[in-house]
C-alpha cells in the first residue's frame, strides 16, 4: 500500500496526464517526473497563509519552467486554490489555467512563466528584496525563496548571471530545484551538454546537493539542509524520470522518453487510461483528489493557519516596540510614495537628459528608501550614479545597500528587477545603454505582461553615441519600444509607458510620471548636451509637467498653423531652431513635443485634436527610423529620419551629415509646402 506522500505525488501525476490529455496540448512528462519534489515542498516545508495568498511574509514559489503548469496548478488544485472543473478546462478561452502560468496571486501564482530562465531569474529577484527587507526590519520576518528549474532553464545564458550573482551575494534565503532527467523537447541533455552542473555552481558558491529527485526521503533530507543554510544559495539536483509512471498500451514502461515532453501521453505512443490506473487513479474519471490526499493538505493548512497566527503575533510585538519602523514598513508594502517636490529639483540649464536623471535619482536616493537602482556596469555613464552617490552598494556583508551591481548582465539584471517587483515593498530601476535594451527586450515584456512597476532607464539614445559606431548606435529602437506602447493587456489597459524626454525640465517630469505608474516605465534618455526648450510665457518647470499628456505645445503661432513640427527627445531642440527660421520667412509654425505617443493616444479625442489638429501638414523629426512617428504625422506630411545604420564620427559631424540641423528642418519643411 502507498503512503500518503506517494499517493499525494502520483494524484499530482494523474491531474497532470489528464489536463494534458484533455485539452489535446501541453507538456506531460515533465509535471509527472517533478511531482514528488512539489509535493513534499508544500505539505512540508512551504510556509504560506492558505487564506490570503498575498500574505507578504509568506516564502514565494517561482516556476520558470512554464509548460510545466499541469503541475503547478495540480499541486494548487490540492492546496484548494483550483478547482478540478478549472483544471479540466486547462488551455481553454477564459480560463485560469492557461499553457504557461500567468500571475495571479489570489490563486498563489507568483510569475508569470515566460520563455525559460527567466523564472529563476525574478526567483533571485525576490531573494535580494528579503534580505534588504529583513536587513531593515528584522529577522522576524525572513522567509524564503524556492525556484524550479529546468534542463532548458539551466542551459539559457540568463542561468549564468543567477548562478554568479546569487553566490556572489550568499543569498541562503535562496533554494532552487533543479529537474534533471536528461530529457528535453527533442532531444536528450547529453546530446547538447556534457557540463559539469554541480562543479559549475560550486564555483559560483552554492551548496549543491545531489538526489534521487524522486525519492520522498532524499527530497526532505534536502530541503531540510537547504533552509537551515546560513551562507550559500543552495541547488538541489533532482535526478527524476520525465514521464513517471506511464504505460504503453501494452504495459510497457513509456518513462523518459522525449516523446512525453511536449505532447500527450496517447500522442507519445503511451495509454492514458493505463497510465492512470498505474498511479492508483480511475481511467473513467482521472479527475479527483484522494481522500488521504485531501487530508494531507488539510492538516497542512492547519499547520500553516498556526504558523500565520505565531507570525502575526511576532508582527505586532515588533511592531509595538518600534512604531516608526512599523510605519515605515507599513510604507514600502502599500507602494505609497513621500512627497516629492519635483519642481524644485535643481538640474541644471542646457545639459544631457541623462545628467538631469542623475539629479533626479540624486533626490530620489534620498527621499525613497526602498527605491533599489542597478546598473550593467555602466552607472558612471548612464548617470545612475546619481542615486549611487547618496547611497551605498549591495554586498554579501551588507545587504541594506539601495545599488546593485550586477556586472555585464543586462538581461539578468532586468530579470532581477521584475523579482524585485513581484516580491514588493521595493520599488526597482535599472540603467544601461539604449543599444542594449535589445538585451532585455525579453524581461520587459514579461514586466508588461503582469504589469510590474519596473523603472528603465537607457541612455545614449541615438547616433549621437558618435565615434563608437554603428554598433552602439541605437536607430531601431525606439521604432521597437513605441510598438509596446500599442499593446494592451486583457483589460484593455496599456502595457507601458515609453518617455523620451527633450530637455531637463521635461526628464524630471518623466521621472515624476514613472516613479506614479504602476506598470513599467521606459526612459530613454541623451548622452548629449540639448537646448532647453522655449516657455509659452510661463515657468519652463511646470509647462514640461504636460509631459504626463504624452504631447504638448512648446512653441506656438497666432491663429491656424501652416505647419506643425513634432518629435520626440533630442530632435526637439532641431525642429525649434528650424521653426525659428521658418517664422522669419512668415511660415505660421506650431513645435510639438511627443515623450509618449501611448500617453498622448491616451488622452481625449479633443485633447489630442487641438494639440495636432487634422488637416494641418505635419513633418515629424526622429533620430530613428521614420515609422517611430508616422502614426502621428499620418497623411497630412512626412517624417525625416534614418533609414540605414550610423556610421563612426563625432556626433556633431554625424548631425552635419544625416541631416539633422534646423537649416535642413527649414529646407526640407519648405519643399513639403510647395508640394
Amino acid at each position: 500500500m502507498k503512503d500518503v506522500t506517494t499517493l499525494a505525488a502520483d494524484n499530482i501525476r494523474i491531474l497532470a496526464a489528464s489536463m494534458v490529455e484533455k485539452s489535446k496540448s501541453g507538456h506531460p512528462g515533465g509535471a509527472m517526473g517533478g511531482a514528488d519534489f512539489i509535493n513534499i515542498l508544500y505539505t512540508e516545508f512551504l510556509k504560506y497563509n492558505p487564506d490570503d495568498p498575498t500574505y507578504p511574509l509568506r516564502d514565494r514559489f517561482f516556476l520558470d519552467p512554464g509548460h510545466m503548469s499541469p503541475m503547478l496548478y495540480s499541486v494548487l488544485a490540492l492546496a484548494g486554490y483550483f478547482t478540478l472543473d478549472e483544471l479540466k478546462d486547462f488551455r481553454q478561452w477564459g480560463s485560469p489555467t492557461p499553457g504557461h502560468p500567468e500571475r495571479d496571486l489570489k490563486r498563489a501564482i507568483e510569475n508569470t512563466s515566460g520563455p525559460l530562465g527567466q523564472g529563476h531569474a525574478m526567483a533571485l529577484g525576490a531573494a535580494i528584496a528579503e534580505r534588504f527587507m529583513v536587513e531593515r526590519f528584522g529577522e522576524w520576518m525572513a522567509h524564503k525563496t524556492f525556484a524550479f528549474i529546468s534542463d532548458g532553464g539551466i542551459q539559457e545564458e540568463v542561468s549564468q548571471g543567477v548562478g554568479r550573482i546569487a553566490g556572489h551575494l550568499g543569498l541562503h534565503n535562496f533554494i532552487m530545484f533543479y529537474d534533471s532527467n536528461n530529457i528535453q523537447l527533442s532531444t536528450k541533455v547529453d546530446e547538447v551538454s556534457t557540463e559539469d552542473i554541480v562543479a559549475k555552481y560550486e564555483a559560483w558558491g552554492w551548496n549543491v546537493i545531489s538526489i534521487d529527485g524522486n525519492d520522498g526521503g532524499e527530497i526532505r533530507m534536502a530541503l531540510t539542509r537547504a533552509v537551515n543554510e546560513t551562507e550559500k544559495p543552495t541547488l538541489i539536483v533532482g535526478h527524476t524520470v520525465m514521464g513517471k509512471g506511464a504505460l504503453g498500451k501494452e504495459g510497457e514502461s513509456f518513462e523518459n522518453k522525449v516523446s512525453t515532453h511536449g505532447q500527450p501521453l496517447t500522442a507519445a505512443g503511451a495509454d492514458i487510461a493505463k497510465t492512470v490506473a498505474n498511479l492508483g487513479g480511475d481511467p473513467e474519471n482521472p479527475f479527483v483528489i484522494f481522500d488521504d490526499v485531501k487530508k494531507l493538505y488539510a492538516e497542512r493548512a492547519a499547520e500553516l493557519r498556526k504558523w500565520v497566527a505565531l507570525r502575526r503575533e511576532e508582527e505586532k510585538s515588533w511592531a509595538a516596540a518600534n512604531g516608526e519602523l512599523a510605519e515605515k514598513l507599513d510604507q514600502f508594502l502599500s507602494g505609497k510614495l513621500p512627497a516629492i517636490d519635483y519642481l524644485g529639483i535643481k538640474c541644471g540649464e542646457n545639459v544631457a537628459t541623462r545628467a538631469a536623471s542623475a539629479a533626479v535619482l540624486g533626490v530620489l536616493a534620498e527621499k525613497v528608501e526602498n527605491m533599489i537602482v542597478a546598473s550593467a556596469d555602466l552607472s558612471n555613464s548612464d548617470k545612475t550614479d546619481g542615486f549611487l552617490k547618496k547611497t551605498r552598494a549591495i554586498s554579501k556583508e551588507d545587504m541594506g545597500g539601495r545599488f546593485l551591481q550586477p556586472g555585464v548582465c543586462e538581461f539578468t539584471m532586468a530579470c532581477i528587477m521584475n523579482g524585485m517587483a513581484l516580491h514588493g515593498g521595493i520599488i526597482p530601476a535599472c540603467g544601461t545603454f539604449f543599444v542594449f535594451s535589445d538585451y532585455m527586450k525579453p524581461a520587459l515584456r514579461l514586466s508588461a505582461l503582469m504589469r510590474l512597476p519596473v523603472k528603465f532607464i537607457w541612455t545614449h539614445d541615438s547616433f549621437r553615441v558618435g565615434e563608437d559606431g554603428p554598433t552602439h548606435q541605437p536607430v531601431e529602437h525606439e521604432a521597437q519600444l513605441r510598438l509596446m506602447e500599442q499593446l494592451r493587456n486583457h483589460e484593455g489597459e496599456r502595457s507601458v509607458v515609453v518617455l523620451r524626454p527633450a530637455d531637463a525640465r521635461e526628464t524630471v517630469a518623466a521621472w515624476k510620471i514613472a516613479m506614479e505608474e504602476q506598470r513599467p516605465t521606459a526612459l530613454v534618455l541623451s548622452r548629449q548636451n540639448i537646448k532647453d526648450l522655449p516657455t509659452l510665457g510661463g515657468s519652463r518647470a511646470e509647462e514640461a509637467m504636460q509631459v504626463v499628456k504624452g504631447a504638448y505645445i512648446v512653441m506656438d503661432c497666432e491663429g491656424k498653423p501652416d505647419v506643425i513640427l513634432l518629435a520626440s527627445g533630442s530632435e526637439v531642440a532641431t525642429l525649434v531652431d528650424g521653426a525659428e527660421k521658418l517664422k522669419a520667412d512668415g511660415v505660421k509654425v506650431r513645435v510639438v513635443s511627443v515623450p509618449s505617443e501611448g500617453l498622448f493616444r491616451d488622452q481625449s479625442a479633443e485633447y489630442q485634436q487641438s494639440v495636432l489638429p487634422a488637416g494641418v501638414p505635419k513633418f515629424g523629426l526622429t533620430s530613428g527610423l521614420p515609422v517611430t512617428l508616422a502614426g502621428l504625422v499620418g497623411c497630412d506630411g512626412e517624417v525625416f529620419g534614418l533609414d540605414h545604420f550610423g556610421y563612426s564620427a563625432p556626433a556633431g559631424v554625424l548631425d552635419g551629415k544625416f541631416g539633422f540641423s534646423g537649416e535642413n528642418v527649414y529646407n526640407r519643411v519648405k519643399a513639403m509646402l510647395k508640394k
